[in-house]
């Protein structure tokens, strides 16, 4: 049995990693998630891995338990609305004011392995009127290097591809590889991919048409989801949009936004 000052170290050990906030109810997830990692290194289980951590710095053992506890769960198309809203009300309105210099620039900022920002790419591949002559310059970050690797390789098993991709853009957008599908090299070369801690500094410069930022906040506590919206919409165009998870809001985080319902979804702009 795992000592509990072992799993009140990891705890606090990855909120200083990253500010994630993983509560004393999670230790079964925990140990389920380190204990490869111990087993992988022969180590006694996560009381081993803890001591580890504590008596010699090793990088390697750092990023992979921070990576181990960054939940990644995805799908394309995830909750449905949001794309609905991309592609019927958010995108017409930015393809008609960016006429002059067709260029639309969008972040995902919790890329995981690539369901979300493909999605959001073959979004405005189906609505622009000539993809090809249009600048699109598109940034997918994510905490975790290793799903990051999946993002840029753009490969799905079938199970992963059968999990809200309708199949006419599977047919568009992908090329089979054995028994993979493989996102066509026309959307992946569009993406940039940068591993990117978000309670960290981020290394924007230029404002961005669109933000997805879904179900990544509710692992943060209130003061980094404020510090995070703050800085999120300071990198948003006048006319941008941001998306969050179905579960959250600016609302008493940030009154400088204001909400926009379309339908059963909702988007983020600056308050005016």
């Amino acid at each position: 049995m795992t000592n509990p000052n072992s799993l009140s170290f990891v705890r606090k050990f990855i909120y200083d990693q990253s500010a994630i906030v993983i509560g004393s109810d999670k230790d079964y997830l925990v140990e389920s998630r380190l204990l490869p990692i111990a087993q992988k290194r022969d180590l006694d289980g996560v009381d081993g891995v803890v001591k580890l951590l504590q008596t010699r710095r090793d990088r390697s053992l750092e990023n992979e338990v921070v990576e181990a506890l960054t939940t990644n769960e995805t799908y394309f198309f995830r909750d449905q609305h949001p794309f609905e809203i991309l592609k019927n009300r958010v995108l017409p309105g930015l393809i008609e004011r960016r006429t002059s210099n067709r260029r639309i620039r969008i972040w995902c900022g919790a890329a995981s392995t690539g369901q979300e920002p493909y999605s959001v790419l073959m979004s405005i591949f189906e609505t622009l009127p000539d993809p090809s002559q249009w600048d699109i310059d598109f940034v997918a970050t994510d905490i975790n290097e290793t799903v990051l690797s999946k993002c840029r390789a753009g490969r799905y098993k079938q199970h992963e591809v059968n999990r809200g991709l309708p199949a006419p853009f599977l047919l568009k957008y992908f090329e089979r590889s054995g028994m993979d599908w493989v996102v066509q090299e026309r959307l992946r070369k569009l993406v940039t991919f940068r591993t990117l801690n978000l309670a960290e500094g981020w290394p924007f410069t230029e404002e961005f048409d669109i933000i997805f930022m879904r179900n990544v906040l509710i692992y943060f506590d209130v003061d980094m989801k404020s510090s995070i919206l703050g800085r999120a919409r300071r990198l948003l165009n006048a006319d941008g949009a941001l998306f969050l998870g179905g579960a959250e809001t600016t609302v008493n985080l940030d009154q400088n936004y204001e909400s926009v319902r379309d339908g059963r979804g909702v988007f983020y702009r600056r308050a005016a």
